[in-house]
């Protein structure tokens, strides 16, 4: 069965020759004497014909349908004129069939084979194994797979070591939910799957091994969204010895080849901008900005603190803030119908409603202009970088809020507008200089920004001590950001145990608690740990963006839905009594 080569390689270099070849049948055209068949593999299509002249190949061919599996022998012939398709690699030539066999059949499957398909997200899941076949998955998975190779490639001639690390592992409190799996030779004791290999990746520096590397796996049970899964993959990456400065000058080098094995772009990593988490927020609204949109945030507190519009004033007086995004040509896109649209959706982040005023002619025009008067007007189109004909949206309140609030809109604005500067298609950045530490709505209290083992600025430790306040603190820590999407995540770790208990002392552990969740950790301290800092980037994300996708489950190969159930298998799925009696579980209604 050995084929030539792939059908969608198979072009006029190939004139003359006789090929065989293997694929799917993507679209048959029958003439009677004559059938056209567009046959395709993984490399794209090519056009079959059968005629008369090979009445055995013929008969074949008027068996089958889309989606059979084809072997044929044939000539590659050049194509009329007027036949050429300029659009696919073998669209100059076709393939004179003089022998076919049908290796399988099809059933019609429930959605064309093409891109741009019309179907509906679960029923492409739920038939993962007919969704991959299109060319455009196929692609993606081939970008994803690059990127590996990439990755791989990189570490290797830069004197990285492989190293797994366990998937079976203890659960330790470090931020997100664990996934348990419980024991069946210690009743009532769980393993988890692994939120990142942070811990293992620390102790294997302290082994000596001062630059590891691995594509890990990892599991978090959390809500899901378009670039989240419940299981995904990353390259996890720790050193020994080397700087903040220095290990994200490494990320730079590789990131530089990565971007030109995977779709040949030549970045300019010299020109990849570090801003701070203070001056990120301040400009965004966000700690992973889209540094392809032209406009930023503006903060007005100071001018609108004294004005006759009461939800402005009073938002300074109590503590908040005042703060614009000045949105280029959008007071003619928008109508009031429009912003109450917008209006509605920012509900979710807290905002309690959006105040907006319109440019025209060196003045504002809206609901809320009879509140400034000229001169403030002319103040407020100043401070905001504001021209004629855009559209002054504003937040007003808890800092944390409106940052969100213009954050979305700033988003979505430009990609309503098509505002996205789209001569810089790949606008990384490295945010720093992050919080020690950030509260979490959900937990109800202070939580590590990165992780309990992050270093914090050596001119911020004293805030450790007795006495002080830790969340003043900033920490050795940095992301690596793509495109308004968090690629990387990484700091300097703590390799001091001194450092290490205060931390956790500042976090609520007590000194009991801390050992035993991180014993094994605090011990190794005590033998001599070096100075560490590594990342974790990740290649979910990392691929979606390179593929040009929004959503991670377009790169991963079978994948959960929003969900975190897996239509295609059904997962999860109830399991039997008796394997729960074997693990001395009791599930209601278990089968």
């Amino acid at each position: 069965m050995k084929r030539t080569n792939y059908a969608g390689l198979i072009d006029e270099t190939y004139l003359e020759q006789t090929v065989t070849l293997t694929g799917w049948v993507q679209k048959r055209r029958d003439f009677g004497d004559l059938i056209f068949v567009d046959l395709r593999d993984r490399e794209g299509i090519v056009q079959l014909t059968f005629n008369a002249t090979n009445a055995a190949a013929l008969s074949v061919a008027e068996k089958v349908r889309s989606e059979y599996v084809l072997k044929i022998t044939g000539q590659v012939v050049k194509r009329a004129e007027s036949q050429l398709n300029t659009k696919i690699k073998s669209g100059a030539i076709e393939i004179d069939v003089t022998e076919a066999e049908i290796l399988s059949t099809a059933k019609t499957p429930p959605f064309y084979i093409e891109n741009d398909v019309n179907a509906n997200e679960e029923l492409k899941l739920q038939y993962r194994y007919l969704d991959l076949r299109r060319p455009e998955m196929q692609r993606n998975l081939r970008i994803r797979s690059k990127i590996m190779s990439s990755a791989m490639h990189f570490m290797d001639t830069h004197d990285f070591i492989n190293i797994e690390t366990p998937i079976l592992a203890k659960s330790t409190p470090e931020g997100a939910r664990d996934y348990l799996v419980p024991s069946r030779v210690f009743p009532g004791s769980f393993y988890a799957l692994p939120q990142s290999p942070q811990l293992f990746k620390q102790l294997l520096m302290g082994a000596g091994f001062d630059r590891y590397f691995q594509i890990a796996r990892a599991f978090r049970d959390e809500d899901l969204r378009g670039d989240r899964q419940p299981e995904f993959t990353q390259m996890d990456v720790e050193t020994s010895f080397m700087s903040a400065d220095e290990i994200r000058e490494l990320v730079n080098e590789w990131v530089k080849a990565m971007m030109n094995d995977v779709v040949g772009f030549n970045l300019d990593t010299e020109n990849i901008p570090t801003l701070t988490w203070q001056e990120s927020m301040d400009r965004f609204g966000t700690d992973k900005p889209d540094l392809r949109i032209p406009y930023e945030i503006k903060d007005l507190s100071e001018t609108v603190k004294n004005s006759d519009f009461g939800v402005f004033a009073n938002s300074v007086k109590d503590g908040g803030v005042v703060k614009v995004l000045a949105v280029p040509g959008g007071a003619n896109h928008y109508s009031r119908k429009d912003i109450d649209k917008l209006t509605k959706y920012i509900e979710r982040f807290g905002a309690k409603g959006l105040a907006w005023m319109k440019v025209a002619e060196g003045a504002l025009t809206g609901p809320i202009a009879k509140f400034f008067n000229t001169e403030m007007q002319s103040e407020l189109i100043a401070k905001s970088d504001a021209n004629d004909g855009d559209l002054l949206l504003f937040g007003a309140g808890r800092m944390d809020i409106v940052s969100a609030t213009l954050d979305y809109l700033r988003r979505e604005t430009a990609k309503e507008l098509d505002l996205i500067d789209q001569t810089n298609p790949w606008a990384f950045a490295w945010i720093v200089d992050w919080p020690l530490f950030e509260y979490s709505e959900d937990f109800d209290r202070w939580i590590a920004a990165h992780h309990p083992f992050t270093m914090p600025n050596e001119e911020d430790l004293h805030y450790l001590n007795e006495g002080e306040d830790p969340h003043k603190a900033h920490a050795q820590s940095y992301d690596l950001v793509l495109n308004g999407y968090e690629l990387g995540s990484g700091s300097i770790r703590i390799h001091r145990m001194d450092i290490q208990e205060k931390m956790l002392k500042a976090l609520g552990f007590t000194k009991e608690k801390a050992h035993e969740a991180f014993g094994f950790l605090l011990e190794g301290m005590e033998y001599g740990f070096p100075p560490m800092g590594g990342i974790a980037l990740g290649l979910d994300r990392l691929a979606m963006l390179l593929a040009g996708q929004e959503n991670i489950r377009e790169v991963i190969a079978f994948p959960k839905n929003s969900r975190a159930t897996e239509p295609m298998t059904e997962a999860p799925t109830r399991v039997e009594s008796k394997q729960l009696n074997e693990l001395g579980l009791f599930v209601p209604d278990a089968e």
